[in-house]
């Protein structure tokens, strides 16, 4: 029989029991909201292990895009925040942290779970189906448990973007970005990175660095993010590009200030903003680790893909053709419910969607009472901050809200 370990170290059994509330993943946006309706006095089961995608599906290497001061997860009191976990460790809270080694940052979600929410059960849920007027959640190691509510916090690779042209190709030749954490076995092949995003780039450079010949192909000219020129005096600067988390300017201060404010927007603005804000773009430190050092191919697009003698031939637009060795895909995400596996199909036919989306109200509940979901679940129903850990202080903290008040409404019935 399985269980959890508190952090007094007594075990308690989780089967055949009722909760207010069971949150699914325990990524940066899981974990918060299981912080935050803890505090509510809710009782609260929270699935899944602790920062899986960062750990085991990010490169060794990476640097974080974000500002470390905006990568907080969040407890309602702060306390756990990456200020007081960086004094804790003897470092000094400063800009020098940035551009922000990954490990740096799993070490400290890693802390926020340890101390925020202590009691996470790191077995998976298999199923999770409606029973009358709550849930029934089923756990892979066969233990059940009942629900009154659901937060979804699903991670990014349930929404891997496999372009068709690709699928069936077999992982040897033809992978995402999420399959590498170290690209040593690619060093002296030829390797295509097909995107213009940070994710695409920032595997180009470490996987040129390991030693592997690679080109970029990208539909479009590639982007850098912008930072300060420094010829601006300061209080010009902040004026006319004030900083923000998610990088300077009006729209992403905009975003953070007022999180929920896109969601009552009619859906073709909000469609416009996410998906022209915050798009593919590289970060300026990665401009030196590419440019001259590896090849690329802006403008091109790939128009056939095909296996011959156990490489890839790409053949591109213009009439050029191009054969390597391995294809990484650096085409990022797409929200899409029916590819979350342990949702009921009763659950996934019955949840309005939009773009694969599921529709949310301004609590992030969807169309089923009593479910909800946030993260990258949540982008076409409220903002691109949701793409980002930034976002998860505002969806734990509408959420949890949301939730109590329920909570106090049917004790009263």
């Amino acid at each position: 029989m399985s269980v959890i370990i508190g952090a007094t170290g007594q075990a308690s059994d989780t089967s055949n029991t009722t909760y207010d509330v069971t949150v699914l993943g325990a990524g940066p946006y899981g974990l918060s909201a299981a912080a935050h309706l803890k505090q509510q006095g809710l009782k609260v089961a929270t699935f899944g292990k602790p920062l899986v995608l960062w750990r085991e599906h990010m490169p060794k290497g990476m640097l974080l895009r974000s500002y470390w001061w905006a990568s907080n997860l969040s407890d309602p009191a702060q306390k756990y925040c990456f200020k007081n976990y960086l004094i804790e460790q003897g470092m000094e809270p400063s800009p020098d942290l940035d551009p922000l080694p990954i490990q740096t940052f799993i070490d400290y979600a890693m802390w926020f779970q340890r101390n925020a929410v202590p009691d996470l059960d790191e077995t998976y849920i298999s199923s999770i189906a409606r029973n009358g007027q709550s849930y029934m959640v089923k756990l892979v190691d066969g233990r059940t448990i009942s629900s009154k509510t659901i937060v979804m916090a699903p991670g990014l690779h349930y929404y891997r973007y496999i372009p068709e042209e690709y699928q069936g190709l077999p992982l040897s030749l033809v992978s995402h970005s999420t399959d590498h954490q170290d690209f040593t076995s690619l060093a002296g092949k030829d390797v295509a990175i097909i995107g213009r995003g940070q994710a695409a780039l920032e595997t180009a450079a470490l996987a040129s660095e390991a030693g592997a010949n690679i080109q970029i192909i990208s539909r479009s000219p590639l982007r850098w993010v912008k930072i300060a020129s420094g010829k601006l005096p300061p209080w010009l600067q902040q004026l006319r590009a004030p900083r923000a988390g998610m990088g300077s300017g009006w729209m992403n201060l905009l975003l953070e200030t007022y999180p929920y404010m896109l969601q009552r927007l009619p859906q073709e603005r909000r469609d416009n903003l996410v998906d022209t804000t915050h798009g593919p773009a590289g970060s300026h430190w990665l401009k030196p680790r590419l440019l001259g050092k590896v090849q690329i191919l802006e403008e091109t697009s790939v128009l056939k893909v095909e296996e011959v003698g156990g490489r890839i031939r790409l053949t591109l637009s213009g009439g050029k053709e191009t054969e390597v060795d391995h294809v990484i895909l650096g085409t990022g995400f797409k929200a899409d419910l029916k590819r979350l596996p342990m949702l009921d199909q009763e659950i996934i036919d019955s949840v309005r969607t939009y773009q694969g989306s599921p529709v949310l109200n301004t609590w992030f509940q969807s169309s089923i009472p009593s479910l909800y979901f946030i993260g990258y679940s949540s982008v076409r129903s409220f903002s691109p901050l949701y793409r980002f850990v930034i976002g998860a202080d505002a969806a734990a903290k509408r959420v949890s809200s949301s939730i109590k008040r329920e909570a106090r409404q049917l004790a009263r019935v």
